[in-house]
């Protein structure tokens, strides 16, 4: 019996959890924050020069914010646009980095503010 890996396909319905308002956030919570694996974010951390997480006792990672946002700016090119690592690589080294982590913000508030409208619609819906 021959088995076959099942791909994952995004679409843009799927919508990412939103980051909380932290200075520092463990492998775990990046990992559930990017509907990752942690495997997946260690690979990234040796393809992705640009994802350097800081290490604490007991070689615990620690990722601040913007790396948040640039493993779900990895997450995105690899995943939804379907680029290679290395193209995906190529791709950050010739985007600035200021404006990708202002367009990820700016997307991470929209898909907030779709989220709160749904649920919203979802409560009026039910009293009425």
């Amino acid at each position: 019996m021959q088995t076959q890996k099942r791909r994952r396909t995004l679409t843009k319905n799927d919508q990412l959890p939103l980051i909380p308002d932290k200075l520092y956030f463990a492998i775990g919570e990046v990992a559930q924050l990017c509907q990752l694996k942690p495997h997946v974010l260690r690979y990234w951390e040796q393809e992705f020069e640009q994802l350097c997480p800081g290490k604490r006792r007991g070689n615990r990672r620690y990722y601040q914010r913007s790396e948040v946002l640039l493993v779900r700016r990895i997450r995105e090119l690899l995943y939804e646009q379907g680029y290679t690592i290395e193209g995906a690589r190529q791709s950050l080294v010739d985007s600035p980095k200021p404006e990708s982590l202002a367009i990820d913000q700016v997307r991470e508030f929209v898909h907030q503010a779709i989220g709160d409208l749904e649920k919203l619609a979802v409560d009026l819906e039910v009293k009425y």
